[in-house]
């Protein structure tokens, strides 16, 4: 079966002034840590699976920066995560979301209270790896396989190319 290759849709920089308003769209908030490597490289892939149809964002209860092997990763998939920033998720206080996934293994996870449904996918940190860019690309492979089925389950299709 051939990989479904999914179109990159550029981000539009009123993604955040949309998110307190109505919609049909689907709302998803990743958090970690420092919102540097695994969340911001679910918010790039679903952004990218997803096209329009979800409304995607990232925090972390100690923000950084974003790390320069997530974007390398991402840039190696398509996909433009130059507009990308690591946020806190104090940021996102008043919002909602349908759905919070927190990706953490070791760490503590932040809380967000204001989710339909939160869900937990632990993934190690890359960053921590001995063979960073490696983890990187595993990460990536382990969090788009996992969108997909995400999508899929929630009838939304990927974007295609």
């Amino acid at each position: 079966m051939a990989k479904q290759t999914c179109q990159v849709r550029p981000r539009r920089k009123s993604d955040r002034s949309r998110l307190n308003k109505m919609s049909d769209q689907l709302r998803v908030l990743f958090l970690c840590v420092h919102n540097s490597a695994r969340s911001q490289l679910a918010e790039g892939i679903l952004r990218a699976l997803a096209g329009e149809r979800v409304l995607v964002f990232s925090a972390g209860s100690a923000p950084s920066r974003v790390h320069p092997l997530a974007l390398r990763v991402l840039e190696e998939r398509g996909i433009d995560a130059s507009a990308q920033r690591s946020k806190g998720v104090n940021e996102f206080a008043s919002d909602t979301f349908d759905y919070v996934i927190t990706l953490c293994a070791e760490e503590v996870c932040p809380i967000f209270l204001g989710a339909t449904q939160k869900l937990h996918w632990a993934l190690p940190d890359p960053s921590a790896d001995p063979e960073p860019l490696n983890a990187f690309r595993r990460t990536a492979d382990e969090l788009e396989q996992r969108l997909r089925q995400f999508l899929a389950e929630r009838n939304v299709q990927c974007t295609s190319s």
